[in-house]
């Protein structure tokens, strides 16, 4: 990337806000961890200080999540100008726009019946079902991880690579082979208000390494928590700060 007006973590420079589109994750990046996927909370100026990014932005922010779209909607509003969900599986790319849905199958419903039983017999445990795939969470029940890893590879190794597990964090995941959040870079970045522009991917887990990757190839730059910021409060200090000033460049 040329350099430009302002470096950002670790002295890697950042285009200026004309130059640049915003592209975040949601859970461990935008906001804490909760002990549960529904009971995470927004920081009451997280919107206003998104507002003003994406009004910097010319409009270029987007929010990129493991989540179904519309539990975004249901935490950040109108706020992003795109929403790709479930890794980049589902992907709105305006606002009231259509929801664009990758041809991926969807798993089989006797591992989500398996899934459940386990569930069941293990207080903690808990399971987010998505239209593609399914989550197992056992943040409320951390010695079950090699269980439910171990129940997990049972179901998927018979499927011949068409499904996967995604280590997150005090989770597994089970989703389709063949989209991910590098995937969902490349896709909002072909449409406007995006198209020609360098990305900047914030994110916090294994899965948004894909993303990092993704907006460097295109000539952008990607961030990871805790690598380049602490923790949510210092990334959203950080976000808060480059709101400020002009348009033409970041409040620094």
């Amino acid at each position: 990337m040329t350099p430009t007006d302002y470096a950002g973590p670790a002295g890697r420079f950042m285009p200026p806000p004309h130059e640049a589109a915003l592209l975040l994750d949601f859970d461990g990046t935008l906001v804490d961890i909760a002990p549960t996927p529904d009971s995470v909370v927004v920081p009451p100026d997280l919107l206003d200080v998104l507002r003003q990014l994406r009004a910097k932005c010319g409009d270029a922010l987007a929010v990129i999540s493991g989540r179904a779209v519309d539990q975004i909607d249901r935490f950040l509003g109108d706020v992003p100008f795109a929403v790709a969900g479930e890794h980049g599986i589902a992907v709105r790319h305006r606002p009231d726009g259509p929801i664009v849905r990758a041809d991926l199958p969807h798993v089989p419903s006797t591992w989500l019946q398996a899934a459940e039983t386990l569930a069941a017999a293990h207080p903690g445990v808990r399971i987010e079902t998505k239209v593609a795939g399914f989550v197992l969470h056992y943040r409320a029940a951390p010695e079950t991880a090699d269980l439910l890893r171990e129940a997990a590879e049972t179901w998927v190794a018979p499927s011949n690579g068409a499904f996967h597990i995604q280590a997150a964090k005090m989770a597994w995941e089970i989703r389709p082979h063949g989209v991910d959040k590098g995937h969902a870079v490349a896709e909002l970045m072909q449409s406007p208000p995006f198209a020609g522009r360098h990305p900047i991917f914030i994110g916090d887990d294994v899965t948004d390494e894909d993303g990092i990757r993704q907006a460097a190839a295109l000539g952008g730059v990607g961030f990871r928590i805790p690598r380049d910021f602490p923790d949510p409060a210092a990334f959203r200090a950080w976000l808060a700060t480059l709101a400020k000033g002009g348009n033409d460049s970041w409040g620094v």
